[in-house]
């Protein structure tokens, strides 16, 4: 089974919304999947998505083949892992905790 990294539209029209999702290359865009691991919303400026870096290096690591737009996502909250000396990110995702 080839297993490839995509994104899974979802939202109204005119406001898309998208999920990160491991799936068969075969099935649709918007049909079966094996996993979320995160989401991705383009509208919103700035910082606009979330992936559980852990599961998508371990998916990659058994032959999954992000896409073109994934495989920035993955580098863009790599950065941003990195980028943040001193501020726990919680497992599983690529954001800060919220502060209370």
């Amino acid at each position: 089974m080839a297993v490839s990294i995509r994104l899974r539209r979802e939202g109204a029209l005119n406001r898309p919304y998208y999920k990160v999702v491991v799936a068969d290359s075969r099935s649709p865009r918007d049909g079966k999947f094996i996993e979320i691991i995160g989401t991705y919303d383009p509208k919103k400026p700035g910082h606009n998505s979330t992936l559980k870096l852990d599961r998508a290096e371990y998916w990659i690591a058994r032959g999954a083949q992000p896409s073109d737009t994934v495989r920035s996502l993955i580098m863009k909250n790599k950065k941003q892992a990195t980028t943040a000396p001193g501020v726990q990110v919680e497992q599983g995702t690529s954001h800060p905790p919220a502060a209370s």
